[in-house]
């Protein structure tokens, strides 16, 4: 019995990674639900200058990822423009990017370089990026050409 529902644990798993990818898209960092950014506001960052939770009352649809925000003018802002406002690398780990894989980047490890959204893993792995972010950005700028369409477990193996 144990066996069995190993298994099929590791079916659901299963499953339920590959229905994530699909409904996210793998060139995007978005939870199965398709919410991207785990719920954060993306112009909070430009203009409060710090994470800020969005409301589940105020969203947009952007690629087929859901996008909250904390005003009513962050949502107008966005849909407005939404490429000064997303995150690079599709909200994946600017580090691992520039690594050549694809990690969950964090809203709360963030920073702005030249007008432009960077969020990383973790807060070591953000300080690894920021001992060299211009070299690690241009590096991420080669590498994301080649993994933008790969599924993040594809570039594990």
């Amino acid at each position: 019995m144990n066996k069995a529902k190993s298994f099929l644990g590791g079916i659901a798993l299963s499953v339920a990674l590959a229905t994530s990818a699909l409904a996210a898209g793998v060139e995007l960092n978005a939870s199965s639900t398709g919410l991207a950014m785990q719920g954060y506001d993306p112009v909070a960052y430009f203009n409060a200058g710090e994470p800020t939770k969005g409301s589940y009352k105020i969203t947009t649809l952007h690629n087929d990822a859901t996008y909250r925000f904390s005003s009513e003018e962050n949502k107008v802002a966005f849909e407005k423009n939404p490429e000064a406002y997303l995150p690079a690398y599709g909200g994946y780990c600017a580090f691992g990017t520039a690594m050549g894989f694809k990690f969950d980047g964090d809203p709360n490890h963030w920073k702005i370089v030249d007008n432009v959204l960077y969020l990383n893993l973790s807060e070591d792995i953000q300080e690894r990026w920021e001992g060299d972010i211009p070299g690690f950005i241009e590096q991420a700028e080669v590498n994301w050409d080649t993994i933008e369409d790969k599924d993040p477990a594809a570039l594990q193996n």
